[in-house]
């Protein structure tokens, strides 16, 4: 990816010529968050299904969210000078990623919709970057998905808040991990930016 950061990423392309494309943000870094993360795989996987690609990237030295969310912003700079139409995608801290970089990108690239699985309300210990005012922010259509028994993420808080502005909720029965649970996570991912991309 371009920018001043060491950032990989991984183009899933769907066999049709497609206009469209989801960019997803991986798990915290420092607990073995990467591109490969299953939930990331299967949702680029149900998505290239659907003839929408999936640019999926490991974030660059860790920066407290700062440097990650820049991360997730020039892969967004990167989608958008290729694809007609972009949407955002993140799990866990990559799900509070999506939200701050849906909220500040807006001004340039505006993506069509966002979706995050389990999200962090906060990251960032020392600079306090909050997913939930985010979400005051993002005017494309936001879906956010959660477990029920998810005890790790500090996710209420951007559950409510979504609740409030209307936003799309999807509660499963699961951890925060979704064990067992991929495939139907990305069928309810993939279907919601699939009809928002179209």
């Amino acid at each position: 990816m371009p920018g001043g950061r060491d950032v990989r990423a991984t183009l899933d392309a769907s066999d049709a010529s497609t206009e469209n494309v989801v960019v997803a943000c991986p798990p915290h870094p420092q607990h073995r968050g990467h591109r490969g993360d299953e939930r990331l795989v299967a949702v680029a996987d149900a998505l290239t299904e659907r003839e929408v690609d999936c640019l999926r990237f490991d974030y660059g030295d860790w920066d407290e969210g700062r440097g990650e969310r820049t991360d997730a912003l020039n892969a967004l700079d990167w989608a958008a000078e290729r694809y007609d139409s972009v949407a955002l995608f993140g799990f866990s801290f990559g799900g509070a990623i999506a939200l701050l970089a849906a909220a500040e990108a807006r001004d340039t690239v505006d993506p069509a919709a966002l979706s995050a699985l389990a999200p962090a309300a906060q990251i960032g210990e020392k600079h306090g970057l909050d997913a939930v005012g985010a979400l005051y922010e993002i005017r494309a259509p936001v879906q956010v998905v959660y477990g029920t028994r998810d005890t790790t993420a500090d996710w209420e808080p951007v559950v409510d808040r979504a609740r409030e502005l209307g936003c799309e909720l999807v509660e499963m029965e699961a951890d925060h991990f979704f064990v067992g649970q991929s495939a139907k996570v990305a069928e309810a991912v993939s279907e919601f930016l699939v009809s928002k991309l179209r």
